[in-house]
């Protein structure tokens, strides 16, 4: 195994964090996860994938597992479906284009989402009206403790928004090394009712669109609304939406009728996070080399020299502000590396990455 030393991980996680890795390990198949896991002269072991849904806030002093598992086969055709395996390190956005160049629907709503497939089942990602929930069939992973692998069924992980068993009772327990997702091979399902998709769409005369049509409009959308991680560093949406309940929802639009919202269910609505922290001010500003994107509030960025810190600490600023505003407390969606750093810090509950953190001691 070629386990480098006093690696930058800076090309390694999108935000362009300046932290280094005591120990790095590229893995680029499942039996070498499986010896890495394994190594005891290194007792701890930090999991990384696309590094696109997490903020390091200091170097780490570990070894530190790259997932560049790669391929994609088809698994299964049957009645106009099409069932594909995707390994863990294959990279979302060009998992979708393969299928969109086989003629495969289910995932162009999703385009352009940064990250890995193997951190997919863990956020269940989502866009512009579709989750992976939509299209997922199983996963199989690694059990960290043991070595052992297991399928997970779409029931066994429990799916939510932005939410999985992954994230709850599985949490730092398994590493996804691959997914199965079931895609229609014709007579797609096209959705173009979310967002501005119809609108992009008629912008290019489109009226009848095929799902080539659908990903290059989401595509257009994200561009114009979010930076690219290669130029501006960020990880995409900072914060998840909040869900508050229909007493609290009731209160809050006598206060705020101008506001956007989506009913979930009869207790339960969801405020557009990008609202509340434009409209607490903070859409654009800049605090040193840490900022809040110019075209979404919802996106934290690094201009150039922050550090993981710089970040954090801008992002209690703004959850803070809309908390004493209106009320409601905002949580990060990104998985923020090394916990010790939020001790008395109040009322925070970082997303948690199995693929993305530190692995649990045997």
């Amino acid at each position: 195994m070629n386990i480098q030393k006093n690696i930058s991980l800076k090309p390694y996680n999108t935000f362009g964090i300046a932290a280094k890795a005591r120990y790095f390990l590229e893995v680029n198949t499942v039996e070498e996860l499986r010896q890495a896991l394994r190594l005891g002269e290194y007792p701890e072991k930090f999991i990384l994938s696309g590094g696109s849904n997490m903020l390091i806030t200091d170097d780490l002093d570990a070894l530190v597992l790259h997932i560049n598992i790669k391929g994609i086969e088809i698994v299964d055709e049957v009645d106009g479906h099409v069932t594909i395996r995707a390994m863990a390190g294959e990279n979302w956005h060009d998992l979708v284009l393969w299928t969109l160049e086989k003629g495969y629907g289910g995932l162009e709503n999703m385009s352009l989402i940064p990250g890995n497939t193997g951190t997919a089942p863990i956020q269940n990602i989502g866009a512009y009206g579709v989750e992976l929930q939509d299209t997922f069939v199983s996963c199989e992973a690694m059990n960290i403790a043991d070595q052992s692998t297991r399928t997970f069924t779409k029931e066994d992980c429990q799916f939510g928004y932005r939410d999985s068993y992954f994230k709850r009772e599985g949490k730092g327990m398994y590493i996804i090394t691959s997914i199965r997702l079931q895609l229609t091979k014709h007579d797609h399902r096209r959705n173009t009712s979310y967002g501005a998709i119809e609108e992009e769409l008629k912008k290019k005369g489109i009226s009848d669109p095929n799902i080539k049509d659908i990903s290059n409009a989401v595509i257009a959308i994200r561009q114009s609304k979010l930076p690219d991680p290669k130029v501006l560093g960020n990880s995409g949406s900072f914060f998840k939406n909040p869900v508050i309940s229909a007493r609290e929802f009731h209160t809050f639009t006598k206060d705020y009728p101008e506001a956007p919202f989506y009913k979930i269910t009869e207790n339960a609505y969801k405020i557009p996070a990008g609202w509340l922290i434009e409209q607490a001010g903070f859409k654009g500003k800049r605090f040193g080399d840490a900022g809040v994107h110019k075209n979404q509030a919802l996106v934290l960025v690094n201009h150039g020299q922050a550090t993981g810190d710089d970040i954090l600490n801008l992002a209690f600023k703004i959850m803070d502000k809309v908390e004493k505003h209106f009320g409601i407390r905002i949580e990060p969606e990104v998985n923020i590396i090394r916990p010790s750093l939020l001790k008395g810090r109040k009322k925070i509950t970082p997303a948690a990455d199995s693929n993305e953190g530190y692995t649990k001691p045997n």
